[in-house]
């Protein structure tokens, strides 16, 4: 072919810089062919894989279609047209999987066998080819090297028939390895030349194979059946819109309607209260006693059905029966903190159920609705109005029973009454029994007339209701700027656990009880509703640090320290029950309103969806506080068991110095009972000439035994 650049292979032996430099531009070649073939092997991969991933999904999707007429759907309805269709289009589509698998096929053959013969075997052969070459190479001039070191004065002749067989089977070996490499980079220029081309040939002829198939499948007949399936779509389409138009203009509409009713507790004025029903349905919270003095309420769908109440959980296919009420006996009743409370009591009194209502219409129509049934009206042919007649007794019935706070005021002297008004307190804290707010409130738990704070004093002062006094901090002073006057470091800079949490202070009240998970539920809803109804929206953000010595409140900004909650002082903390993002605590200090010495203060803040890992982080933190106390204790403890071992050992030392002693003193004791016994006798010289001689003591204490021994015989 004209135009191919060749290696010279005659030239091979000579190996001349001329001859290495064009196999250099030839290497290079073979170098840019071999990343440019690797490219477009990737390309005609991913083509042929998406190929074979069309063919198996359009198999995929024509099986699918076949088995629509299997399926059974809870609103099928009317699907014989529809399965019709889809089995036609089930065998088209099975028709074009055929055409894509026999195009799959043709692909791996024409285009994929070609390209890849080349990139494995060609391009292999030329690097293979080029390190033989280069070993061969290398062997020679090693070879040579050692055959120009010979030495002209002292010659060997069996080193130098070695080292000249050396340098012949080298050069023979580069020889016939250059040949063959230079041979391979010259075919290389036609390979390169036919393994792009035939890949490329393949691929167009299966491309053209594919559309013939396709045009003799796709016929005229085919055409007609896809305009009109075209028209029947279109139609559809048609009644859709003019549909989903009607039920815009019916959900516009409604949300005009229903504006004022999703206020859970709507306008009497606007929404009288039917006194005359004989059936109702609706959401109730239904009370459920868990103990002596603990109940749980449970929220469902209540409903009457001739004389039975009948109650339905959300997701429940049918109602159940909950209670017989005919010749029953309703009446509003107060239940602990809850409001629009009635209590239904069977014919024989064996059975009674406690429900709340929603809003006061629906707590009286529930009411009325029940005493008209109990009294059999809906037996009647015009029930509504008979119930009219008899709806003096229903308002006497729906009257409620005064509330324990209002027994308790009717109880008081008339000197001690206090006044009805809500107070507010200096940190824009309001009361907590407005009317408009609770008509219940939890006396077990909150405490009574209690404000509630719905911002923080910033920044933190040591004065501050629910702030604790470090130890070593009572002569300090902060500043503004979060500096502390001392040089000491900061109590959480050593602590183990250092989390830090973006929360937002709702508000802070007093409570009674800090033993029970509801006091934080109900001071969760108490702020809530006060906020509502007085529509405060504004809240602090703040950083809740959480560490093993307390929980701090920083201002993210500053830096400062808003409050400061001493971990011990952290008695309880919980989050809501359904809404995660709300959590609080309960903070047991001293002083407050309450009598008692210790008074407890929950504090509710909202964070972003992080409220049960705060609540971990503060249990992890008090698990930590403890073990640390617990780990000082024993220490403690061990300490004070050796320096009891200590004063022990050295009693029985001091004891064995007094027993050491004591023999010492025995020891003398019967030294001189032996020389009294000896100076008792007459004094004999020794035949040697020798006197026993006694000291003065010695000499006083043997007078005193003779004069002993005297008394005793003169006795």
């Amino acid at each position: 072919m004209p135009g191919i650049d060749k290696l010279p292979i005659e030239e091979t032996l000579e190996d001349s810089p001329q001859t290495r430099s064009l196999l250099g531009v030839f290497e290079e070649d073979a170098t840019a062919i071999s990343n440019y073939m690797n490219q477009l092997y990737q390309a005609m991969h991913r083509i042929y894989d998406a190929q074979n991933e069309l063919s198996a999904a359009t198999h995929l999707t024509s099986k699918l279609l076949k088995e629509y007429e299997k399926q059974r759907f809870p609103l099928g309805g009317d699907d014989e047209v529809m399965s019709s269709t889809l089995q036609q289009f089930s065998k088209v589509i099975d028709e074009l999987s055929s055409c894509h698998a026999v195009l799959s096929t043709q692909l791996a053959d024409a285009m994929m066998f070609p390209i890849t013969q080349f990139k494995e075997r060609d391009l292999k052969e030329i690097l293979t080819l080029k390190e033989v070459f280069q070993i061969a190479s290398n062997d020679h001039d090693a070879a040579i090297n050692r055959y120009s070191r010979l030495s002209k004065k002292r010659e060997n002749d069996k080193v130098k028939y070695e080292v000249t067989e050396d340098v012949y089977t080298s050069r023979k070996k580069q020889h016939q390895t250059m040949m063959h490499y230079f041979c391979a980079l010259n075919t290389l220029q036609y390979k390169k030349k036919i393994a792009l081309l035939e890949p490329l040939l393949g691929y167009m002829q299966a491309q053209i194979s594919f559309f013939k198939m396709g045009s003799e499948n796709l016929n005229d007949q085919l055409e007609e059946f896809l305009t009109n399936i075209g028209t029947s779509v279109q139609n559809v389409r048609r009644e859709m819109d003019s549909d989903v138009e009607t039920m815009q203009q019916t959900i516009e509409d409604l949300e005009v309607a229903s504006d004022p009713l999703y206020v859970p507790d709507p306008d009497p004025t606007k929404f009288p209260v039917n006194r005359n029903l004989t059936r109702k349905a609706g959401y109730l919270n239904a009370r459920n006693k868990t103990g002596l003095v603990s109940s749980t309420w449970d929220r469902q769908f209540y409903f009457t059905q001739g004389g039975n109440l009948m109650s339905q959980a959300r997701g429940d296919v049918a109602g159940g029966l909950a209670m017989d009420i005919d010749n029953c006996s309703v009446m509003a009743v107060d239940c602990e903190d809850r409001r629009y409370c009635f209590q239904i009591t069977s014919f024989d009194g064996k059975k009674s159920s406690i429900l709340q209502a929603e809003s006061k219409k629906d707590h009286e129509e529930w009411i009325c609705t029940i005493n008209n049934i109990s009294k059999q009206i809906y037996l009647s042919e015009n029930p509504e109005e008979i119930a009219a007649r008899v709806n003096q007794s229903a308002l006497e019935a729906v009257t409620p029973s005064p509330s324990f706070q209002q027994r308790h005021e009717s109880l008081r002297p008339a000197g001690q009454s206090r006044p009805l008004t809500a107070r507010t307190s200096s940190s824009g804290s309001i009361g907590s029994e407005p009317t408009n707010l609770a008509a219940l409130s939890l006396d077990s738990l909150v405490a009574p007339d209690t404000p509630i704070q719905f911002d923080i004093i910033s920044p933190v002062c040591e004065d501050q209701p629910g702030q604790a006094k470090a130890s070593g901090q009572g002569g300090r002073r902060t500043n503004p700027f979060g500096e502390s006057g001392g040089g000491t470091k900061s109590e959480t800079e050593d602590s183990i656990l250092h989390q830090l949490f973006i929360v937002r202070f709702l508000g802070s009240m007093e409570v009674k009880s800090d033993d029970n998970p509801d006091v934080v539920y109900e001071t969760m809803r108490q702020i809530l509703a006060a906020r509502a109804i007085h529509n405060i929206f504004r809240m602090t953000e703040s950083h809740l640090l959480v560490s093993c010595d307390c929980l701090k409140l920083i201002d993210p900004q500053t830096q400062v320290t808003r409050l400061m909650f001493p971990l011990p002082s952290v008695v309880l903390y919980a989050t809501h029950q359904e809404n995660k993002r709300l959590f609080g605590f309960v903070l047991r200090t001293s002083g407050g309103r309450s009598e008692s010495n210790l008074s407890s203060v929950c504090y509710i803040f909202e964070s972003n969806n992080e409220g049960e890992k705060i609540c971990d982080s503060v249990g992890l933190a008090k698990q930590i506080a403890l073990h640390a106390e617990l780990l000082y204790s024993s220490g403690l403890q061990d300490r004070r068991a050796s320096e009891k071992q200590k004063e022990i050992e050295r009693v029985k030392e001091k004891q064995q110095k007094e027993l050491s002693k004591q023999k010492q003193i025995e020891k003398d004791l019967e030294e001189q009972s032996r020389l009294i016994a000896a100076s008792s006798r007459p004094n004999q010289a020794s035949s040697e000439g020798q006197f026993v001689v006694l000291s003065s003591s010695q000499s006083e204490e043997s007078d005193l035994g003779e004069e002993g021994k005297k008394r005793e015989s003169e006795a």
